[in-house]
């Protein structure tokens, strides 16, 4: 299978720019024409450039950054198991933190919603609570 820069993209579910920013942080192969055989300057790609692309989007859904992401390629090569056990684990940790943040955010605007439907008199309880210096919030 040769796919164009544009088919591969398409495959993946991403923009022609993403792929080529993909090759510029080194994460995905950049095919010469010449040394693919491309005609008229196309670059060709294959199904394991399909699926490196795809890796890197799941990789990202997860949360995982760049240059984590290209640690996760290295370690597919070198087969250093604990290591990615290790970055999953770190990035599990630092999503509960988020998902902990989120659930306050949503506790503290259902009490904001509450106060706010139970009077129509004076300021609006959430205009107030956006009002406020961020360290006085609780």
């Amino acid at each position: 299978m040769a796919l164009t820069i544009s088919e591969l993209a398409r495959s993946s579910g991403v923009g022609v720019e993403t792929v080529r920013f993909y090759q510029r942080k080194g994460l995905l192969f950049d095919p010469r024409p010449a040394a693919t055989g491309g005609a008229r300057g196309q670059r060709h790609y294959g199904e394991l450039d399909v699926k490196r692309l795809r890796f890197i989007r799941s990789a990202k859904a997860a949360g995982f950054i760049l240059d984590e992401i290209a640690e996760l390629i290295s370690l597919d090569h070198t087969g250093d198991r604990p290591r990615a056990r290790k970055m999953a684990e770190m990035r599990l940790a630092e999503l509960d933190r988020e998902i902990a943040q989120l659930e306050a955010a949503r506790q503290s605007l259902r009490r904001l919603a509450r106060e706010c439907a139970g009077s129509d008199d004076g300021p609006c309880p959430i205009l107030e609570a956006f009002e406020e210096p961020a360290s006085s919030r609780t």
